[in-house]
């Protein structure tokens, strides 16, 4: 795995991680901005050829 691969798939991660942690929160736009931010980070995998795993996929 390079290192574009595997930044790219910590990131979607980390967001996967911070949108939960909003939507348990209940902050509404804070969890607004981290899915729109997740579903960048998955258009970007797309257009590179980049398989997101399952569980990093949730909620797009």
């Amino acid at each position: 795995m390079d290192a574009f691969t595997a930044g790219l798939l910590h990131r979607i991660r980390t967001t996967q991680s911070d949108l939960t942690r909003a939507r348990e929160t209940g902050d509404d736009y804070l969890a607004d901005v981290e899915q729109a931010e997740l579903e960048d980070l998955h258009r970007l995998a797309a257009e590179h050829g980049v398989e997101v795993a399952p569980v990093c996929a949730q909620s797009v």
